[in-house]
């Protein structure tokens, strides 16, 4: 039995030795700081002392919109729609805990409770009383549930490819959120987290696959790797996933649009119908071709529908 031992202990050591040399190091937070968080960027400590990356743009006269991106996504998603928005509204976007270059959140914690909070402490530091609140994916199923705890400040509600409804997925689906999930699996490969794997899972996410950029990848793959951030995404899909109560949804008063891919491989667009028969206020628009990021994939056509919607929002005085 002793070779038994040694071979299993020589193979255990080369393992570790492999797992050492394969690890693919965090980034290195001032030269992602210098990168992805130039002007307009703003980093602002909440009361719960998180220091959030943010973008503040727009006449800050206007009516507010703010923008929450998807799970393992960062601010930079929103670019096609805030540069097509900033002459007339103020936009606001944020980096999320566990997420871009705002880094793990406080307390380690990650529910749809913490995203809320944060949230709400955002908007406070900023000052705004009342604003349209849009999310794409997790930020979809976080801008709902803070229409649920905060009705009165919202103006309007914007969901896209918004996660939430108790619609599953049939087949398909994102390589790099699955491993995620995997206890031991997931734990190793978010420590050797190849370039490749991050292509991969963009690839899948998305139908127009001129969204999947070499910058593209490059940011999704160095922001992942922010200090902190793998952990906090560990953290976050050990949680167990949450759907809303239709009848939750059924009370929201608030005008709604609903966005969607029709080819979304993640989020099916059942569950753009499910969201649009029971909101009261409903607005659904639907893209064929398109995947899980319509204000990537389709931002000319997603951002004519945001706009005509909003007239309807804040008919007076009228935008461009």
């Amino acid at each position: 039995m002793k070779w038994f031992w040694r071979v299993l202990g020589a193979l255990a050591a080369v393992l570790v030795v492999a797992f050492l040399v394969l690890r693919t190091p965090d980034t290195d937070a001032t030269e992602m700081r210098a990168k992805y968080g130039g002007a307009p960027s703003q980093f602002v400590t909440l009361e719960n002392d998180m220091t959030v990356h943010l973008r503040d743009e727009g006449p800050r006269d206007a009516p507010a919109i703010v923008l929450l991106h998807g799970s393992n996504a960062d601010l930079h998603t929103w670019q096609a729609w805030v540069d097509g928005l900033r002459e007339d509204y103020r936009v606001i976007r944020f980096d999320q805990r566990g997420h871009g270059l705002t880094g793990p959140g406080a307390r380690d914690s990650y529910a749809l409770e913490d995203f809320v909070a944060d949230l709400d402490l955002v908007v406070d530091e900023l000052g705004l009383e009342r604003f349209v609140l849009g999310g794409n994916s997790m930020g979809g199923w976080i801008a709902a549930g803070y229409a649920m705890e905060h009705p009165g400040r919202l103006d309007g509600l914007v969901l896209v490819d918004a996660a939430g409804a108790p619609v599953e997925r049939e087949g398909g689906g994102n390589l790099a959120f699955t491993i995620a999930r995997m206890p031991v699996i997931g734990a190793a490969m978010s420590q050797l987290l190849p370039r490749s794997l991050v292509e991969r899972s963009l690839s899948q996410s998305v139908s127009n696959q001129a969204v999947v950029t070499p910058e593209a990848v490059d940011r999704y793959w160095e922001l992942a790797r922010y200090p902190g951030n793998r952990a906090a995404t560990r953290a976050r899909f050990s949680n167990a996933r949450m759907a809303f109560d239709a009848k939750a949804v059924a009370a929201l008063e608030i005008p709604t649009l609903v966005i969607w891919g029709e080819e979304d491989a993640l989020i099916p667009v059942a569950a753009a119908r499910w969201y649009d028969e029971r909101l009261p206020q409903s607005t659904l628009a639907i893209y064929p071709g398109i995947g899980h990021l319509p204000m990537e994939e389709t931002p000319k056509r997603s951002l004519a529908d945001l706009r005509t919607w909003l007239k309807t929002v804040y008919p007076s005085p009228a935008p461009k």
